[in-house]
């Protein structure tokens, strides 16, 4: 009998999620990277037995079982810190969230840098640890791992998970029917996630072009007034020995303005709708300032939907800590594209990765 070949048809039907390597009872699956730099999944045909297992879970193939029957609330809202939102990447309403949670005694999961300023999912208990996890990293992370570490804490504590609709969507299938009512999931509107390879490349060529080790970064900083114009502008970094924070837009460009370094599924995102697969969604809440512009605040607005009634009760125990305006879906979804529809890559994209010897670092022109 022919063993399955690949838990995919092609590039685009993967996210990279891991799951079909972690529930698979053989282990025949492992997760490596392609030239691109994205985990996709590897079948060992010694050990396959075809159970099919993978694909039954795949969050991708499977995406209509992971997402909500009934669409969410939309709401604009902004910290009444503005310590908070100074510190974030739109108005606050992670750290609202994650206040929730951590208050109670629960663990906060997020996007983390590691000492290499790689992006990977952690899980932390306490405030400082969650601060690590605000402003956006356009960058997909890994969560290696992660699957068994959730499954184990949330037998004793809530946990808030934050990620891309897909992860959430992945820990969801992982979870099945028996999806704790502790777990809390909260998935943040997504552009695409970009490549970890290239990501690598451009921190060496930082490095390299102010000869010193990068000691901080930040995709998203508050140097600019908060608003869409400038939501690609304002990387920072700082080296070692230099008192300087430098700006430098180059990654923004091949991701934003180029959109060729982004994930091949990300083009047929099957999340871009309103139909989440999480309790509550956050995003920026973009156009504001045209539709209500009492609402506007030039240090950030949220944008919050409450996807059930679990993202409902937070939403009240949010309203404390923050301003909030619930607004018409129509509104959100003319201003926030990935509601109806995922990105689209250029021509270009595939010229570029079709090459025989990719040299990531010639996509960067010195400064």
């Amino acid at each position: 009998m022919m063993k399955m070949q690949s838990v995919f048809g092609n590039t685009a039907d993967c996210c990279g999620c891991g799951l079909c390597a972690e529930l698979c009872p053989r282990g025949a699956i492992t997760m490596s990277t392609d030239r691109e730099g994205f985990f996709y999944p590897n079948i060992n045909q010694e050990i396959c037995v075809d159970c099919g297992i993978c694909q039954k879970v795949c969050p991708v193939i499977n995406s209509g079982k992971c997402k909500n029957s009934a669409e969410g609330r939309f709401f604009a809202a902004s910290h009444k810190s503005e310590n908070v939102l100074m510190n974030s990447t739109s108005g606050g309403a992670f750290t609202a969230i994650s206040d929730v949670i951590l208050d109670s005694g629960g663990l906060v999961c997020g996007a983390d840098f590691d000492d290499n300023f790689r992006v990977v999912h952690r899980i932390t208990g306490d405030k400082k640890g969650r601060d690590r996890m605000r402003v956006s990293k356009y960058v997909q992370s890994d969560i290696t791992g992660l699957y068994k570490e959730i499954k184990y804490s949330v037998k004793y504590k809530t946990i808030l998970f934050s990620g891309t609709p897909c992860q959430c969507a992945a820990l969801r299938s992982y979870f099945g029917v028996e999806e704790p009512e502790n777990l809390f999931l909260c998935d943040v509107i997504c552009h695409s996630v970009p490549s970890p390879l290239v990501w690598k490349s451009y921190k060496k060529i930082l490095e390299k072009e102010k000869g010193a080790k990068l000691t901080s970064v930040c995709f998203r900083s508050k140097k600019y007034t908060w608003n869409r114009e400038n939501s690609n502008r304002g990387f920072l970094y700082t080296v070692e020995n230099a008192d300087e924070v430098y700006e430098d837009d180059r990654y923004y460009d091949l991701f934003i303005h180029k959109r060729v370094i982004s994930r091949p599924s990300c083009e047929k995102c099957r999340f871009c709708d309103t139909h989440r697969a999480s309790d509550m969604t956050i995003a920026d809440c973009w156009g504001v300032e045209k539709h209500e512009p009492k609402l506007y605040n030039p240090k950030g607005v949220s944008l919050i939907i409450t996807n059930t009634p679990k993202g409902e009760k937070m939403l009240e125990a949010i309203s404390h800590s923050m301003n909030i305006s619930q607004r018409p879906k129509e509104e959100i979804t003319a201003e926030q594209q990935r509601l109806l529809y995922p990105v689209e890559y250029p021509k270009e994209r595939a010229l570029f990765w079709n090459h025989d010897n990719i040299d990531i670092s010639a996509l960067f022109v010195s400064k």
